[in-house]
């Protein structure tokens, strides 16, 4: 079986179709124990970006004191000298002309400083590392970066990189940085800021956040983060500052309505006596053995309270090539694809109708609930308006309607469901396939309890697409246990980043994306790819042939055994039960050893029922095999002819005994 299992790995790591030539990745099975069970996957559990996206984050638009920018981009190239940058980053950043003109001007107005301050929290609350490129003659003469050709900025997000870009573009680079200082040129220059203490965006707090001072000794905190934590600690002074921050929710709507991810930006002035208190408590936090990730996210929230807004952001992160095609035919096959993300909930819909995993004809269920009655009643009227039953779900009914979806999708015309068990009616099961149940993390707080858990068990299967937004890993991990502990069904867990290994972990099958965010994803995977596309020829293709392979191989081996005891039982009827030995020791030896054991191997590596060109245009035949296996019907057959034979022979033997 192992011998045969690696055989089969060979061949997956090998299938130049896997391969993805933009990274330079190829397939990766780190796992010999599993091939199988790639052929009975019902649920994939998907991150969002950097799975279903390319993870290469370009700025686009910009919300600054109320004013909507990146309507009118150009190259930075194109804009006029005055206002270009003094050096040249690796890749063309497109900036907005208004933006530029505006930070041209003296520093003078309320949106001046606004835009100011904005573009310097871009360029230093962040954990990017500036790598300066040296050129022997790079004509220019800004003394700081006489000697720079271009800089490249590494981090560990690529929102980081490409919000740093962006300041980088419009006039606020950073160029270097230590444990206790940065230094940003701003337009040709430099500003040396200290370094007080950063607080590291974490999954709980939605936000990060950095402690500046400044040449004057001025200290100001600098935050950015996700708008469901940032707008209830700004501060509510005065009815400018609230239309500012309607007009700028407006903005972040309109952004996420076309797939961009978005950030709040904010900062706000320390007092001596505010600043002494939380380096008091940062340093006791940081230093601290016990319950140290709690302590600082409550030093943390000291200042991070009544900050003034600054504006927003909007990122574009395009689709991997393939992507809807992918889903499309995962669906056809009979798979439901789920995908969590910790997006805003906009963005999340708005890409999921870009890659076809949502249909304009589905209806959607969306449940933000912010306490836990509210998340009940928002259930309960959801099954009670599209007529899901609530049961002590047991994983032989799960089964039962497994079928009668598998009936629904109607494999072949001439496919007979006559052996599968009824149990549910596949009108019902055809009324609510056009469902989509889209939550978020808040509500996910509430509901993966105990008391809860079985209602959002039954919604989200009897929906056709469930969406997750604003999920943390943990939640992620809660959401494929959900399904795991309750039903028999084999779950697929896939995701890029750090945030996606307790999901890969927790699914009976981990696939980890090669992406920019590392490889702990990786590390924590069965299977390994460089791109979501793939993920249908796996499956289709190899899932389908190794399960259907070792389906055989476990038949052949039983039926070898069985030959090998039935020609000794016919032999000793017709030699009087003599103590003669039908074989001699090597051929014994050999039958086991060579003359079946080859064969065997050769069918479990190689063995196709069917080419890969049929199995990847037609999907449904992933399906299939699960529920029609011809197997299973030989299985009956020959088990009925074993018994008629064994009772006609019984009696006779009992008369040669006599």
């Amino acid at each position: 079986m192992e011998l045969v299992r690696l055989g089969q790995s060979y061949f997956m790591i090998e299938d130049k179709h896997m391969y993805d030539s933009s990274s330079g990745s190829r397939f990766q099975c780190r796992t010999l124990s599993i091939n199988e069970d790639l052929g009975q996957i019902r649920y994939i559990f998907s991150d969002k970006t950097g799975t279903l996206t390319e993870n290469k984050m370009e700025f686009q638009r910009a919300s600054v004191c109320g004013k909507n920018y990146g309507n009118s981009l150009l190259l930075a190239q194109q804009v006029s000298a005055a206002a270009v940058r003094r050096w040249k980053l690796k890749s063309e950043i497109s900036v907005d002309s208004k933006l530029m003109e505006l930070l041209s001007k003296d520093l003078v107005g309320d949106e001046r400083i606004a835009a100011h301050e904005f573009f310097l929290t871009l360029a230093a609350c962040n954990t990017v590392i500036p790598i300066p490129t040296p050129s022997r003659s790079s004509g220019c003469t800004n003394g700081l970066l006489e000697n720079v050709e271009a800089i490249d900025y590494q981090g560990e997000s690529p929102d980081e990189q490409a919000l740093v870009s962006a300041a980088s573009a419009y006039g606020y680079t950073l160029f270097e940085r230590t444990s206790g200082h940065i230094v940003i040129d701003i337009n040709g220059e430099g500003l040396r800021l200290d370094v007080l203490g950063l607080h590291e965006f974490d999954s709980v707090r939605k936000r990060m956040s950095v402690v500046i001072r400044f040449p004057d000794n001025s200290v100001k905190v600098l935050v950015k983060g996700a708008d469901s934590s940032m707008f209830n600690i700004l501060a509510k002074d005065s009815k400018r500052n609230d239309l500012i921050r309607h007009i700028t929710q407006s903005h972040l709507s309109e952004y996420s309505s076309q797939g961009l991810r978005t950030l709040v930006v904010a900062s706000r002035d320390l007092a001596d006596e505010e600043l002494k208190q939380w380096q008091h408590r940062y340093e006791d936090a940081s230093t601290s053995l016990v319950d140290r990730a709690s302590k600082l996210r409550q030093t943390a929230a000291l200042i991070e309270c009544d900050l003034t807004l600054l504006g927003a952001t909007g990122i574009e992160d395009k689709l991997q090539d393939g992507v809807p095609e992918a889903i499309e035919a995962l669906r056809q096959a009979g798979i439901k694809v789920w995908v969590l993300t910790g997006d805003k909930q906009d963005t999340a819909i708005s890409i999921a109708l870009s890659c076809k995993l949502l249909t304009p004809d589905m209806q959607q269920i969306i449940i933000n609930g912010n306490s836990e009655e509210e998340c009940k009643d928002l259930l309960a009227d959801a099954k009670a308006r599209y007529g899901v039953k609530s049961s002590n779900r047991t994983k032989c009914n799960s089964k039962l309607k497994r079928s009668a979806e598998i009936e629904y999708l109607a494999i072949s015309n001439d496919a007979k469901f006559s052996d599968v068990p009824q149990g549910h009616d596949v009108k019902e099961v055809a009324a609510i396939a056009s469902l989509a149940l889209i939550i978020d993390g808040n509500s996910l707080v509430y509901i993966l309890e105990k008391d809860l858990e079985s209602d959002l068990f039954d919604l989200a299967t009897s929906c056709r697409v469930v969406l997750c937004c604003r999920v943390a890993p943990l939640q992620k991990a809660g959401i494929v246990d959900l399904i795991k502990s309750r039903t028999d069904d084999m779950t697929l867990a896939i995701g890029d980043g750090a945030n996606d290994v307790s999901m890969i972990q927790m699914a009976d099958v981990g696939v980890g994306i090669c992406g920019q965010e590392g490889r702990q994803a990786v590390m924590a995977s069965d299977f390994a790819m460089g791109q979501f596309r793939f993920l249908k020829r796996l499956l289709l293709v190899h899932g389908h042939w190794n399960y259907q392979r070792i389906g055989y191989l476990v038949l052949y081996n039983f039926y070898r055994n069985a030959v090998f005891v039935l020609m000794l039982f016919w032999y000793i009827l017709f030699t009087g039960f003599s103590t003669t030995s039908a074989l001699t020791d090597w051929s014994s030896v050999f039958y086991s050893l060579l003359y079946t054991s080859v064969p065997t191997i050769v069918v479990g590596i190689v063995d196709k029922d069917l080419s890969h060109k049929t199995l990847m245009q037609y999907p449904k035949l992933y399906v299939v095999q699960q529920y029609l296996w011809p197997s299973d019907i030989q299985i009956a057959r020959e088990a009925e002819v074993l018994r008629k034979g064994s009772n006609y022979l019984a009696p006779q033997a009992d008369q040669v005994s006599r």
